[in-house]
């Protein structure tokens, strides 16, 4: 699998998560508690191989406007693992306040998800060679396998 095809099929389980997520209700506590856990280990797992892998291979082999494109994903990555998913994380699941947050992660997960669809990955594939984007994967594959290995780990204990 290449590298955007990795990311596409994340993409698919992050959307479907918020789709949950967002279908969930204040009664579903036990729910949202558990649809939040794992949204929060796709979007962990995920924004760490686009930053270390995709992006600099990105912002390498492209020019002024791909260094543009670089920042404002590692800012949108920043504002949803800094600020947004951690305000989420501590709101008490069974309150409106918990259903306004859902929706304001989910509008800007599938709005970063959208630009790097339909701006990033096509020019990805533009600028990079079939076998990079190849290489990228495989790399991105076994980043992805050590890093939930070690989250295991770590929450095992």
């Amino acid at each position: 699998m290449n590298a955007i095809e990795l990311l596409e099929a994340d993409h698919k389980r992050v959307k479907a998560l918020l789709a949950k997520l967002s279908a969930s209700t204040e009664r579903g506590v036990k729910t949202r508690t558990q649809l939040l856990a794992e949204l929060e280990m796709e979007i962990t797992v995920h924004t760490e191989i686009e930053e270390q892998i995709l992006y600099p291979a990105f912002k390498q082999a492209g020019g002024k406007e791909q260094d543009v494109m670089y920042y404002e994903a590692k800012e949108e990555h920043r504002t949803v693992d800094s600020l947004v998913l951690p305000d989420l994380k501590t709101t008490d699941p069974s309150t409106p306040e918990f259903t306004g947050r859902v929706k304001v992660v989910k509008e800007l997960l599938e709005h970063h998800i959208e630009e790097e669809e339909s701006e990033m990955f096509p020019q990805a594939r533009k600028l990079l060679k079939k076998a990079e984007l190849e290489a990228l994967g495989e790399q991105m594959q076994a980043f992805k396998a050590n890093y939930m290995k070690a989250l295991k780990n770590t929450t095992s204990h």
